[in-house]
């Protein structure tokens, strides 16, 4: 297998994980919420919090990694319109995601408190949640636009 490959590779796998990660959150996340039960709310929380940093972050390391690696061997360019496209979502992905990594670990301090002192989750949380809910929606079809352009490669302009 040549550098390339190897590099393809890693670049797919970057992508399933990624995705599938934050399909993942989103759903247990959205699940446990939905429950109302204080306890779920916080244990889920803790997990999606650490799966965040463990798999969605290392993806969002390998992808312009392995990306523009990839572009430098294949004599792409990225001034191409896909790439160009492709580096736009990536940045506003990151910048929904940013925010509500944060909002994830403030959810799970307040379930956490609420939990340990028998109390109900406080209006914030509920303010939090549905702010994490909206923002992941342009996040999610933002990935799946950069996979479409990252298998069709279109010419946009």
């Amino acid at each position: 297998m040549d550098l390339f490959h190897v590099l393809e590779y890693l670049h797919i796998l970057g992508a399933m994980v990624l995705f599938g990660t934050g399909l993942g959150i989103a759903f247990f996340m959205y699940m446990a919420d939905r429950s109302g039960d204080v306890a779920l709310i916080a244990g889920t929380a803790r997990i999606v919090v650490i799966a965040d940093f463990v798999f969605t972050a290392t993806a969002v390391v390998v992808q312009p990694v392995t990306g523009l690696a990839m572009v430098m061997l294949s004599g792409h360019t990225l001034d191409e319109s896909w790439i160009v496209v492709s580096l736009a979502l990536f940045v506003m992905i990151g910048l929904l995601w940013l925010p509500v990594v944060w909002m994830q670990n403030e959810m799970r301090k307040m379930a956490v408190a609420a939990r340990d002192s028998g109390t109900v989750l406080p209006p914030r949380y509920r303010q939090y949640m549905r702010l994490w809910f909206w923002m992941g929606w342009p996040a999610f079809f933002g990935v799946l636009v950069i996979l479409y352009l990252m298998i069709e490669k279109p010419l946009l302009w």
